[in-house]
């Protein structure tokens, strides 16, 4: 069972957030490894823990439909 993962640092006098993924870091749950994520969701490298989707800071981004391409080259 994982354990949740622990509260990342706060910017003092933070603002609203932007629209862009910001990068947050916390120490592992698992080693205590320092580890970098985009809006609080984490992955280490170190032992392979992974924190809850759901823990991040903002829902996640809906799916695209289909990708554009570039110009065929036909």
């Amino acid at each position: 069972m994982m354990s949740a993962a622990p509260r990342p640092e706060q910017l003092p006098g933070s603002e609203p957030r932007p629209e862009h993924p910001e990068i947050t870091y916390i120490a592992c749950a698992r080693c205590g490894t320092q580890i970098a994520g985009l809006d609080g969701r984490y992955a280490c490298s170190g032992c392979g823990w992974v924190n809850e989707w759901t823990e991040g800071h903002r829902p996640l981004p809906a799916a695209r439909r289909g990708r554009q391409r570039g110009p065929s080259s036909t």
